[in-house]
């Protein structure tokens, strides 16, 4: 990473795990452990826990956000939330485009698209994961997936709103496997997801970027995927449901 030009963020996805009383426990288990990170620190709880972590959070450094938005405003979108409802709550991040969304609820590159859009609209700061599936690493279409994905999500972005979003490049091979990519493919993808925003806006714009790397970070491999310069930070799952192993990530981007 490299905290001269980006702001390093460990963001912990929760996915569908804890319950309000569990969640809040663990926040205030988070908290005295992470107080004066050099990086910012959220965690994107469920919808439902939403205003429990924003209390559990009050008066520290630890950040909010949720898992996902939906595209419109408001509707007849049964069972959906928008940005705007995010906002309201107080939420400031959200997570778009998470590889269980596309693969279990039909989450395409265009709808990806609306909900980066509504999520800027809100306020929010915009999580957005991109990543290969393994047989497209195995036949060497990662940079095309990956640009692909990156292009078709930022479609309408400004460079003014670029900074408003966060990429976690998050190889779906290495999510919830155990697998992680090396520290060197972490980073070369890293640093080919910003060779394309820099395409698509300048290289300043590209610098500026934060650019995290999820899939399976835990305490022990967090130090060497840091040591990245393109890797400024982590979207971490199973890992940030422990208080010491998310700690442990958080120490390892402060150092």
């Amino acid at each position: 990473m490299n905290k001269k030009l980006r702001k390093a963020v460990i963001a912990g996805n929760w996915k569908m795990n804890k319950t309000r009383q569990e969640a809040a426990a663990l926040i205030n288990e988070i908290k005295p452990l992470v107080a004066g990170a050099g990086c910012e620190v959220v965690v994107c709880v469920p919808f439902t826990h939403l205003e429990t972590a924003l209390a559990a959070t009050a008066g520290s450094n630890v950040k909010v956000g949720a898992q996902n938005c939906h595209w419109a405003a408001s509707g007849a979108f049964t069972g959906e939330i928008s940005a705007g409802m995010l906002a309201d709550l107080g939420v400031g991040y959200v997570i778009v485009g998470h590889s269980e969304r596309r693969q279990y609820f039909g989450e395409t590159n265009l709808t990806v698209n609306g909900r980066v859009r509504a999520g800027l609209d809100a306020g929010l700061t915009v999580i957005l994961c991109v990543g290969e599936l393994l047989e497209e690493r195995e036949q060497n279409i990662t940079e095309e997936v990956c640009s692909l994905q990156t292009k078709i999500a930022l479609a309408g972005v400004s460079k003014a709103e670029l900074q408003n979003i966060i990429i976690a490049y998050e190889p779906v091979w290495a999510i919830g496997t155990g697998k992680t990519a090396t520290a060197a493919q972490a980073g070369e993808v890293c640093g080919f997801i910003r060779g394309v925003v820099a395409g698509l806006y300048d290289q300043a714009a590209a610098d500026g970027l934060t650019i995290q790397y999820g899939g399976s970070m835990n305490a022990a491999n967090a130090a060497e995927l840091l040591a990245m310069p393109d890797v400024d930070g982590g979207l971490i799952g199973g890992a940030s449901l422990k208080a010491p192993d998310f700690a442990a990530i958080i120490k390892a981007a402060n150092d």
